[in-house]
């Protein structure tokens, strides 16, 4: 099979959601449909040792919440899956962010009940910008929550986005009984199972069977019929031009506990979904199928196995075919690198891969040479967009609480700053380390994994500032005047790139009017290429 049969039977997409709208629950559904895994249900069975599921570090297993991005690959129906499951929680934002610039589509999960959420129309704005495709999945039907019609209406009210119905719940709540496929024109009956597939009942494209009424009741089934037609008028039919452009998004109603409705968004997004696209780098787009590989690192992960201690770089393949043990060229370095252990993912069950192909996600074990947005080619330099660090607004100073495991705080804070979960700035005098985040809850997942994965104990004292700012300066005079008269409220990033922490966005404007040639950054990205 040649390169442009690899790409098209790819598809590489990211599923997204509020937390606790069923993310990993629906990805778990779509593994078994794969045949990646075979007991539904592990994240919150901690008996189930030996099953691979998407959240696999232990902070997770005992929050109940995904705070890491997992990669996940299986083959369905001839199709290569690629699934990266993101974090849902809002102080994970950034590392959700960074994933989205390495799938081509996006499901985003809605809880019937709930309804659009806060950080949904934040992953929403970030799939806008990119005109990401995206499909819509209503999950919890099966329990009560709000009526189709009336979700329809608030998903393109406070997503500012187009929708389609693609499927239709049969009953609602205890009532639920399966969905009908307005696409295909038949109706798909389950059997609850929670705790593997559930059983097809019964699967027709008449809805007038007279069968049907037996399982599902024909108060059901009368309502169902009224509200398809009724759809049908309210909705535009699906135009697959407007849902590849990020304008149209295909719904879809269900329930991933029960295995309801999940087949049906399968086997839709393996026929529309796109298969790997163009990639934008500062220099020129990059197509998938040119002959020379190119590739970029979207995220990090030290002590991805806590028995080997070994750091793992997802690269997203752009063009070309990676080959293992072939020599690549590394741009931010300028040097040569040959990589003889590339791995493939189930979350956290991983296998050696010998070649991949563009819109696969591998895995490269590192030494800390590879950082978050380097480039990987056979000699061009490229620098791919949309992979930046973000200006945190919550900065705090580590204290160490053990200086007999100083190493192992050092080199704990600079793996886990290295995985992007958070920043770290160097403060003089003192060699002060600052960590910078968007949310609390980073700081609490940084003091927990320093703990039980490097063996050191610290606390955070809070610092009075708001926001790191990057900068430069187009007068050089006016840029040593900065230096000098705020050298106390200037760090350095890991990169030895100058930060300015503000305390407030008054000081930010004062320094401005002071300084005219100065010129502030909210992300690493936009100034060192700038």
């Amino acid at each position: 099979m040649g390169i442009i049969d690899e790409i098209k039977r790819r598809r590489t997409f990211a599923i997204i959601s509020h937390p606790d709208a069923g993310k990993t629950t629906l990805t778990e559904k779509l593994l078994l449909f794969g045949g990646a895994i075979h007991v539904a249900g592990a994240v919150k069975n901690n008996k189930i040792r030996k099953t691979a599921t998407s959240d696999f570090l232990e902070i997770e297993k005992q929050r109940g919440i995904s705070v890491a991005t997992s990669v996940m690959s299986f083959d369905y129906n001839g199709t290569k899956i690629n699934i990266l499951d993101t974090p849902g929680h809002k102080d994970f934002a950034e590392d959700t962010y960074r994933t989205l610039t390495a799938v081509d589509s996006v499901i985003l999960v809605i809880d019937s009940a709930k309804g659009v959420e806060e950080q949904t129309r934040r992953l929403m704005e970030v799939c806008r910008m990119r005109a990401t495709p995206v499909m819509i999945f209503v999950n919890k039907m099966d329990r009560e929550g709000k009526e189709p019609f009336e979700l329809l209406e608030e998903l393109e009210k406070e997503l500012e986005i187009a929708v389609s119905p693609f499927t239709w719940p049969a009953g609602r709540g205890s009532n639920f009984k399966g969905v009908y496929n307005i696409f295909k024109e038949n109706i798909q009956l389950y059997t609850p199972e929670k705790s593997n597939l559930s059983e097809l009942l019964i699967e027709t494209g008449n809805i007038s069977d007279p069968v049907l009424k037996e399982f599902i009741g024909e108060k059901i089934l009368s309502r169902l019929w009224e509200e398809i037609d009724l759809a049908a008028d309210l909705y535009e039919s699906f135009q697959l031009n407007l849902y590849l452009e990020g304008y149209l998004a295909p719904v879809f109603f269900g329930s991933a506990l029960n295995n309801t409705g999940v087949l049906e968004l399968l086997e839709t997004f393996i026929e529309i979904a796109p298969s790997p696209t163009r990639s934008e780098a500062h220099e020129r787009v990059v197509r998938p199928d040119e002959p020379d590989f190119t590739g970029y690192i979207f995220k990090i992960h030290a002590n991805l196995d806590p028995k080997h201690r070994n750091r793992m770089a997802f690269m997203r393949v752009c063009s070309g075919v990676f080959q293992r043990n072939s020599i690549y060229y590394h741009p931010r370095l300028k040097r040569k690198m040959r990589f003889s252990s590339s791995a493939a993912f189930i979350a956290n069950s991983k296998s050696t891969i010998d070649e991949a192909y563009p819109g696969d996600v591998i895995g490269l074990y590192d030494t800390g040479s590879l950082k978050i947005g380097d480039t990987l080619t056979e000699g061009e330099v490229l620098h791919f967009k949309g992979v930046p660090n973000f200006a945190p607004e919550l900065l705090r100073e580590v204290i160490n609480l053990d200086p007999s495991k100083s190493k192992q705080l050092e080199k704990g804070i600079r793996q886990l700053t290295d995985e992007g979960l958070a920043q770290l700035f160097l403060q003089q005098p003192g060699n002060r380390k600052i960590i910078g985040t968007v949310g609390e809850l980073q700081f609490d997942v940084i003091k927990f994994r320093l703990e039980h994965e490097y063996g050191a104990t610290c606390d955070f004292r809070l610092l009075p500032f708001v926001k790191a700012l990057w900068f430069n300066f187009d007068d050089p005079k006016e840029l040593s005047e900065f230096l000098k008269r705020k050298a106390g409220f200037i760090a350095y990033d890991k990169e030895n790139a100058p930060v300015f922490f503000a305390d407030s966005d008054w000081m930010i404007k004062v320094i401005q009017e002071t300084f005219p040639s100065v010129r502030f950054h909210l992300t690493s990205e936009s100034f060192s290429i700038s």
